[in-house]
């Protein structure tokens, strides 16, 4: 008498506790490179994990893909794509002198990591020659489009309204 349709039930005359089968061989993942021994959980895996699962498929795509340029229409296909490519970045080349007059778009934040804390602001004489906003902003960097003669002039300001500040109490540095 041959074994019942389903053979994962366990007959009578095997021990219980047994695994009813035997288990796979351990095979060699199949990933060039990998080659790592492994035991199979399903019949017919290849490989041992799943990185190397995708690793296989994206090389399959890749190898794919170029006997595919390989052929007379891939050749074609990968021509009029780069012809589009061309006209699309000559079309840019054009377009971008007209977005030269464009206002530069300055976020709220963009001068947070600069700015001096508030309660600076806090010491300062209502007399005071220098405005709160040129305290705030004494740690600050000349940008490009700042000329040397703006920077220069505005130097020894910025030295005053510190000294100022500290004799009132604050301790600030003019350190970059």
């Amino acid at each position: 008498m041959g074994p019942d349709e389903d053979s994962t039930r366990p007959s009578e005359d095997r021990e219980s506790g047994r695994p009813p089968g035997r288990r796979p061989r351990t095979r060699c993942c199949l990933l060039k490179g990998c080659e790592r021994r492994f035991r199979p959980q399903r019949a017919g895996q290849r490989y041992c994990s799943d990185e190397c699962r995708r690793a296989a498929r994206q090389w399959s795509r890749w190898k794919a893909q170029q006997s595919y340029r390989a052929t007379a229409a891939g050749k074609e296909r990968r021509n009029r794509q780069s012809r589009r490519y061309r006209q699309r970045v000559r079309n840019r080349q054009q377009a971008a002198p007209q977005e030269a007059d464009a206002a530069r778009v300055i976020t709220p934040n963009f001068f947070r990591l600069l700015l001096r804390p508030a309660w600076v602001l806090r010491g300062i004489r209502p007399a005071a020659a220098l405005a709160p906003p040129a305290v705030l902003f004494a740690r600050m960097p000349a940008r490009h489009g700042t000329s040397l003669a703006t920077r220069a002039a505005l130097a020894p300001r910025y030295a005053t309204a510190v000294e100022d500040l500290n004799q009132h109490g604050a301790r600030i540095s003019l350190t970059y």
